[in-house]
C-alpha cells in the first residue's frame, strides 16, 4: 500500500473509531443497555435516540407504545429477531399490567415465525387470545390475527371448534362466513359433536356456492347431512340382507308403490356412472311405476363383486328407459348422532347403464 492510500485508510479508520467511542460514551452516560444498540452507524444513532425518548415516556402510555413499537420495528428491519424477542420479553416481564402487552407478545410471535419456530409462536397466539384484551392496531384486531394463524397451524379438532366459533361470533364481518361455518361443521364431526355439526352445516346452507379449497363437494356434504338429520328415516333396514330381500320382493311382484317406500327420502340420487355427484337427478321427481309398467324387471342372483361392508350394488334389467340396465345402490348409514339409525342400511340411489 502506497503512502497516500495508507494515510486515507488511517484517516477513515480514525473517524469510524471516533464515532464508536462517542456512541459508547453516550451509552455509558445515558444508562442505555449497549446490547440493544446495533446495526449501521445510522441505525445505532437512531436506536440511541429512541431509547432516550423511551426513558421520558409514561409507562403504559400511547406515546411509550409508539416508541417501543418503533424500536421493535428497527430490530425487525435488521432481521435481528433475537434482540427483538429479548427487548419485548423484558418489557412484558417488567410491566405485567401494561395494556399493550398483547401486542408485544404478537410481535414476539412474529419474530418466532421468522425464525421458523411456528410451534412457539402458536403458544404466544394462544396466550394472547386467552389472557389479554383485544387491541386494534391500524384497524386490525390482534385477536383476529391470532385466530387466523392458529386455524392454519393447529389441526387439533377440539381447538379448531373453539377457534371457528370465536371467529364466527366475534368477527362475522371480517371473515368468509360460508367457509367458517363449513369448517366448523367438519371440526365438530371430528370430535363427535354431531348436533354441533348439523347446526354448523345448517348455517352454511345460505352460503351455498362458497369455494372451499380441498372440499369440492362442500355444498352436497352439508345439504346431505342437514336433509338426513331432518328426515323421518323410516325407509331404513336393520341389515343389507333385509333391505335386499324387500327390494327383490317388490320387483318380483312388480309393485312400484312398495318399491318407492324403500327408496331413501333424503339424498336419493339417480345418475349415470360418468356423472359426478353435483349432477344428481332426484328420483323423487318422477314415478317409478312408469318405468315398471308392462315390464318384467329382473335382478342378478347375487350382489355385484365390487360390493363391500359399507356399500353394495344390485344389477337389474328390463326398465322402460333408454338405458334399461340399472344398478341399485345400497349404503350403510353413517349417522353417529342417532345410535338407532347408525349402521342401518338404505337404498340410496341408482346408477344407469353398465359398469365400466
Amino acid at each position: 500500500m502506497d503512502k497516500g492510500k495508507k494515510l486515507t485508510f488511517l484517516t477513515a479508520f480514525t473517524v469510524i473509531l471516533s464515532v464508536f467511542i462517542a456512541i459508547s460514551c453516550s451509552l455509558e452516560t445515558s444508562g442505555i443497555e449497549p446490547y440493544y444498540i446495533t446495526g449501521s452507524a445510522e441505525e445505532r444513532q437512531n436506536l440511541i435516540e429512541l431509547f432516550n425518548l423511551l426513558k421520558a415516556e409514561e409507562p403504559g402510555s400511547k406515546d411509550e407504545f409508539a416508541v417501543i413499537r418503533e424500536i421493535a420495528n428497527s430490530f425487525a428491519r435488521q432481521k435481528d429477531y433475537e434482540r427483538l424477542i429479548h427487548f419485548l420479553s423484558a418489557k412484558t416481564i417488567n410491566n405485567p399490567a401494561d395494556p399493550y402487552n398483547g401486542y408485544y407478545f404478537l410481535m414476539i410471535a412474529y419474530a418466532n415465525i421468522q425464525q421458523e419456530s411456528e410451534p412457539i409462536a402458536a403458544l404466544y397466539f394462544d396466550l394472547i387470545i386467552n389472557n389479554y384484551p383485544d387491541l386494534f392496531i391500524n384497524d386490525e384486531s390482534i385477536h383476529l390475527v391470532c385466530l387466523r394463524f392458529l386455524i392454519d397451524q393447529n389441526n387439533k379438532p377440539e381447538r379448531q371448534v373453539w377457534y371457528y366459533r370465536e371467529l364466527i361470533s366475534r368477527f362475522p364481518e371480517k371473515i368468509d362466513l360460508g367457509t367458517a361455518y363449513f369448517m366448523l361443521g367438519q371440526a365438530c364431526e371430528r370430535v363427535g359433536d354431531w348436533n354441533g355439526a348439523i347446526e354448523a352445516y345448517t348455517n352454511y346452507l345460505p352460503y351455498t356456492g362458497t369455494i372451499i379449497p380441498g372440499f369440492p363437494l362442500a355444498d352436497q356434504h352439508a345439504r346431505h347431512q342437514v336433509d338426513f338429520s331432518r328426515s323421518q328415516k323410516d325407509w331404513t333396514f336393520e341389515s343389507l340382507p333385509a333391505l335386499r330381500s324387500a327390494v327383490e320382493s317388490a320387483l318380483d311382484t312388480n309393485n312400484a308403490r312398495r318399491l318407492m317406500q324403500y327408496q331413501a327420502k333424503a339424498n336419493f340420487f339417480a345418475r349415470s356412472w360418468e356423472q359426478v355427484e353435483t349432477d344428481d337427478i332426484g328420483m323423487t321427481r318422477f314415478n317409478l311405476a312408469q318405468f315398471m309398467y308392462n315390464n318384467r324387471i329382473r335382478y342378478a342372483p347375487s350382489l355385484d363383486a365390487s360390493s363391500n361392508a359399507t356399500e353394495a350394488f344390485l344389477r337389474t334389467t328390463g326398465w322402460a328407459y333408454s338405458l334399461n340396465t340399472w344398478y341399485l345402490y345400497f349404503r350403510k348409514i353413517y349417522f353417529p348422532q342417532d345410535p338407532e339409525i347408525h349402521g342401518r342400511w338404505e337404498w340410496a340411489g341408482i346408477y344407469y347403464g353398465e359398469k365400466f
